[in-house]
């Protein structure tokens, strides 16, 4: 629980509660970040409204509460730039709720809400920001393209990390094989085909033609000499036997 000492200890108790119910089931398009070591300081994430200027956006702020809270009103700060007529350029809000109409009952969750309505539908009589306050008076068109403008340069959402999305290239990099076997019940995969090199290529391509004889230059003359002894051989056979059949 927080210590803060600008705030009484009952405050703080009604802060922890009230914290944790939002936290627990938080308005729509509200998300209030929870410092447990400091209630004096709330922030929330406000998404912006559907068919405003803001939709799309993701608007940080944050409600500064004074050590006579509740009998005096937070004070209310947009963190990300806006063009908005309520919401100064140093980003304070300018809303009844947090001034003369200030109820001490009145919970964070009711601010909360009241400030993202403000999106929607904002006061120009009452501007802060006397050009946007202007400009949607007089041509809303040109508001709404600097609003949307704003939305689109500084409150783009932050985008969220895929659990468990990794690359196919990481993956193929960082395969441990007793991981690969466990995921098939301990059984080994098969050795796959070893890789093809220039000697292991040309090492394959004798052993499917080692039945096919093959003449190279040297043994061409050898084979030719032999043949031809052979021939001579085989003359002499016959003229032996052509002499002996005279004799008889």
């Amino acid at each position: 629980m927080a210590t803060n000492e600008n705030l009484p200890p009952n405050v703080i108790k009604q802060l922890a509660k009230e914290l944790k119910n939002l936290d627990e089931s938080p308005p729509e398009g509200i998300k209030v970040c929870v410092n447990d070591d400091d209630f004096s300081t709330i922030f929330a994430d406000i998404e912006g409204p559907s068919g405003t200027p803001y939709e799309n956006g993701v608007f940080r702020m944050k409600l500064l509460l004074s050590h006579d809270f509740p009998q005096s009103p937070p004070k209310g700060y947009f963190l990300t730039k806006i063009f908005h007529p309520n919401i100064a350029t140093n980003g304070e809000i300018c809303v009844n709720t947090l001034k003369k109409d200030w109820n001490p009952t009145l919970g964070l969750r009711h601010v909360l809400i009241v400030v993202r309505c403000l999106l929607i539908e904002p006061f120009p009589e009452s501007a802060l920001n006397e050009q946007a306050g202007k400009m949607l008076l007089e041509n809303y068109d040109e508001y709404a393209r600097h609003a949307r403008l704003y939305t689109g340069i500084h409150a783009k959402p932050k985008p969220k990390a895929k659990s468990g999305a990794i690359s196919e290239s990481t993956t193929a990099l960082n395969v441990d094989p007793s991981s690969t076997n466990n995921a098939l019940g301990g059984k080994k995969l098969p050795p796959g085909p070893a890789p093809l090199t220039a000697s292991s290529k040309g090492t394959a391509a004798n052993s499917n033609d080692q039945n096919i004889p093959v003449v190279t230059g040297p043994s061409a003359p050898l084979k030719k000499e032999a043949g031809t002894a052979k021939a001579l051989a085989d003359k002499k056979k016959i003229d032996a036997r052509k002499k002996s059949l005279k004799r008889l």
